[in-house]
């Protein structure tokens, strides 16, 4: 077997997988099958009562005595029409009520199991968000997800249903005239064998449909992310050949999917048109033989079209199923990634000093290819330390583990003594205040993305951090001020006001150990001035890391660490390097 019929092979592993999910909601789960069979059992009565009706207004035999008189028969016709509608409002709401349930169940089940993969993707290392286009997990956290609603409410709960209506169709039909339901049912293994060719066939398009749409959300959300990049080097008509391309492949896999449904209805129709014109046939051959009447006639013309009916839609249905399997397989290859951050640390944060010591620290972000060589360094309870060194040097990792962003391959990183990984680790992050080169901001105001709708920060705490930080006034000068709604990833501020948002965000959280990756290079004078006086008034009695992309803004630093390649080349106070002959660091004074 291949690789692939192997991936689109049924799985009752993961369909037991997934119906673990109904155990919080055994009633309701329980409820929807009784309701399903009870509506499957009662699907027979209908055609018996008409069968009944129709033999009564034919005249049949119903007494010893001989025919019914006309009262008794019009009284028998009666009774069985209000029957007949008693049975028929019976069956509406039984399905109204088994439609609704089903769906509550399912759009309950995908609810869990939608906050169980948000919330194992909030624990995910980074290193799995390097690897995997956001696209994709958009696409397994919603569409995907979504897909296994249809198991409850279109898949596994119905098919039951359908399969024991089809047996107590067969059986009645057996049991009314075993010949004529012999001959009436001769072009079943016909529909079988067309069912089974379009469940192939569909399956196989369903899977090319879902892999692209997997491929157009991916596609589309990174190029609309990076629509500026696409711009500005004129990339548009290559974009959109790509994308063309895709959404050709997307549109040739949902047509492939129709020419099958389209070529299996008429089939099915054919084969219940010729069971028909066979009863038919039959019928006008051997009536006077198996005695059948008007009703009989009715009965097995109606049997019919509704054995035909759940024989046709079970191959719909199995495929919907096979398919929520499919999208179940890729939702729980998420749920199962081990690349989680171990939250198996006591220790509490809360009363951090702030001293830092980095003991030969080796990390690489994939295999064996280290970013950081060796990295040993101490920075003690309220120092300032700069960090500098070419682009690729290892500046940026030294920021993401100490807040454990990612997971070292060697070494020890101690804060106050303590292993970073023996902290609570949301701890350990509201101790580390970041100020990132790259500032996200979320589409909500100023005032939230500041305080990131923690009810313990309010908004004169807010007003009082951007006045010391020194941008309350360009605050206060946008439409709204604080209230004043940035849009998707900050895109109404700059770059450097959206870092000035960020240094108040940190700033509010008072965390001992502040961590700034500086990048002036890109904004003006007067904004990289409130920046430097930011950074000089967030250093202020706590321990200060600044990545410094400009010597300029250093100057307050007691101890400069250079960096090149992974490694620690140089290291000291500013006089000390400064003094060394032919010193990286006094070549790159002279040369700023």
């Amino acid at each position: 077997m291949t690789k692939k019929e192997q991936k689109n092979k049924f799985s009752f592993k993961l369909l037991k997988r997934i119906l673990s999910y109904s155990k919080p909601y055994k009633a309701l789960f329980f409820f929807a099958i009784t309701l399903t069979l009870l509506l499957s059992s009662l699907a027979i009565v209908r055609p018996l009562l008409i069968n009944q009706m129709l033999n009564c207004i034919g005249a049949v035999n119903v007494t010893d005595d001989g025919y019914l008189p006309d009262g008794e028969k019009t009284s028998y016709i009666n009774y069985m029409g209000i029957l007949l509608i008693g049975v028929l409002l019976t069956e509406a709401f039984l399905q109204f009520t088994n439609i609704y349930v089903t769906n509550l169940l399912g759009q309950n089940i995908v609810k869990d199991l939608r906050l169980q993969v948000y919330t194992h993707i909030l624990k995910l290392k980074n290193t799995y968000f390097d690897n995997t286009p956001v696209g994709t997990l958009v696409t397994r956290a919603i569409s995907d997800i979504e897909s296994l609603s249809d198991v409850f409410s279109q898949g596994f709960i119905v098919i039951m249903g359908d399969i024991l209506m089809l047996v107590i169709f067969i059986t009645a039909m057996l049991m009314k005239n075993w010949a004529v339901a012999l001959v009436t049912l001769s072009t079943i293994p016909l529909l079988l064998v067309a069912t089974n060719l379009f469940k192939n066939g569909v399956k196989k398009t369903f899977a090319e449909v879902r892999n692209a749409v997997a491929s157009l959300n991916a596609f589309t959300n990174e190029h609309i992310s990076g629509m500026r990049i696409v711009q500005l080097f004129n990339r548009e008509k290559v974009e959109y050949e790509k994308f063309k391309e895709i959404n050709e492949k997307h549109k040739v896999a949902n047509i492939r999917s129709i020419w099958y449904y389209s070529v299996f209805f008429p089939v099915v129709e054919i084969l219940s048109a010729v069971s028909i014109a066979l009863f038919v046939w039959f019928a006008g051959l051997k009536a006077n033989d198996y005695n059948l009447q008007l009703g009989d006639i009715t009965f097995f013309i109606m049997m019919i079209n509704m054995v035909f009916r759940p024989i046709r839609m079970l191959a719909d249905r199995l495929n919907t199923l096979q398919m929520g399997i499919v999208a179940s397989e890729r939702v729980f290859k998420v749920i199962d990634t081990d690349e989680i951050i171990s939250e198996s640390g006591a220790v509490s944060a809360k009363n951090m000093k702030g001293k830092v010591e980095f003991k030969n620290v080796w990390f690489a972000y994939k295999g064996d290819n280290f970013v950081l060589k060796g990295i040993s360094f101490t920075i003690h309870q309220g120092e300032t330390v700069a960090i500098i060194g070419a682009t690729g040097a290892g500046k940026s990792s030294i920021i993401n583990l100490l807040s454990r962003f990612y997971e070292i391959n060697k070494g020890q990183i101690l804060i106050d003594d303590v292993n970073v990984s023996d902290y609570k680790l949301n701890e350990l992050r509201e101790s580390v205040g970041v100020v990132l080169q790259d500032v996200f901001l979320f589409s909500d105001s100023i005032l939230n993305n500041i305080t990131l709708h923690n009810p313990n920060i309010t908004e004169e705490q807010v007003i009082a951090a951007a006045k010391n930080i020194g941008i309350h006034e360009f605050i206060t000068s946008l439409p709204g001020g604080y209230h004043y709604n940035v849009k998707e990833r900050g895109a109404m501020l700059s770059a450097g006001q959206r870092q000035l948002v960020a240094f108040v965000r940190a700033y509010v959280y008072n965390p001992p150990i502040f961590v700034l990756d500086e990048a002036t290079s890109s904004i003006d004078l007067e904004t990289e001035k409130l920046i430097q006086k930011a950074s000089f008034e967030l250093a202020k009695n706590r321990t200060s890391i600044i990545i410094a992309h400009r010597l300029s803004t250093i100057h307050h630093a007691k101890q400069i660490i250079v960096m090149d390649k992974g490694k620690i080349i140089e290291q000291g106070q500013t006089s000390e390097l400064v003094d060394k002959v032919d010193g990286v660091y006094k070549k790159m004074l002279e040369l700023a």
